[in-house]
């Protein structure tokens, strides 16, 4: 059994430091690149992709709302062809970063809320893969699993992966229970570790109703936005590694 293991990084801004992305790096096999819209600026874009390159770790594009404040999280109504025109933006914008840095665009995955909108509908899904293939047709997107995202990526014909997450609940339906809910965010290394060990034998998302949903699983995320992420990630990987499981990028 192989997985990939996937953080979001670049995530301050300016003087405000998020994440010990030097930490991560050295655990993960895949980064998601903050682009400037929910967090980051180009300083840390090129810093976290020069350190991606060096320990040669897959470098990805993080596209979300233009919501500095909210860090992403708030859903915002816009125009279709608006917010295509944003997510073109950020991805072009971190291809063009990731060679410079000296290496290349491989991945794409939504952030915040509006992953959570397009893990909900299949018509957002489908244009904010659209429009990052628009500008970046060789990346692989990252869906969530289990959702309208990953139905999208399937009825495109596109390459794409199926995600987890190591430190968030799951409704029955398959989509992530409110951060605002308590038990939403998953703290305990250890039984974050042994859940998605869980999932990966089952092949299967575990809600937290108790049900399972079969679904393919092909990396799994450890959100970078705490101080206990480089903790989780190691945590996590050692897990994994000790039952038999390579951790490799997808």
């Amino acid at each position: 059994m192989q997985i990939d293991l996937n953080a979001d990084m670049a995530e301050g801004f300016g003087p405000w430091e998020m994440t010990d992305d030097a930490g991560l790096l050295q655990v993960i096999t895949s980064a998601n690149i903050a682009c400037g819209f929910h967090a980051g600026d180009p300083d840390r874009m090129m810093a976290a992709m020069r350190g991606a390159v060096a320990a040669g770790v897959g470098i990805g594009a993080h596209p979300g709302f233009d919501d500095l404040r909210g860090f992403g999280r708030n859903r915002i109504d816009m125009p279709r062809a608006t917010l295509e025109n944003q997510i073109r933006y950020q991805v072009a914008a971190c291809a063009g970063m990731a060679r410079a840095a000296g290496g290349q665009l491989a991945h794409v995955k939504l952030h915040g809320a509006l992953a959570n909108m397009a893990s909900e509908d299949e018509g957002l899904a489908r244009a904010c893969f659209t429009a990052a293939l628009s500008v970046a047709p060789g990346a692989r997107i990252v869906a969530m699993a289990a959702t309208a995202q990953a139905r999208a990526a399937e009825g495109m014909g596109i390459s794409w992966v199926g995600e987890i997450f190591a430190d968030r609940a799951y409704r029955a339906d398959g989509l992530l229970v409110d951060r605002r809910e308590a038990g939403a965010v998953i703290h305990d290394a250890g039984v974050a570790g042994e859940r998605v060990l869980a999932m990966l034998r089952a092949g299967a998302i575990l809600t937290a109703d108790g049900g399972a949903i079969a679904t393919r699983i092909d990396t799994v995320c450890v959100h970078g936005d705490s101080p206990s992420a480089v903790a989780m990630a190691q945590s996590l990987r050692a897990t994994l590694q000790r039952a038999g499981v390579r951790v490799a990028p997808f």
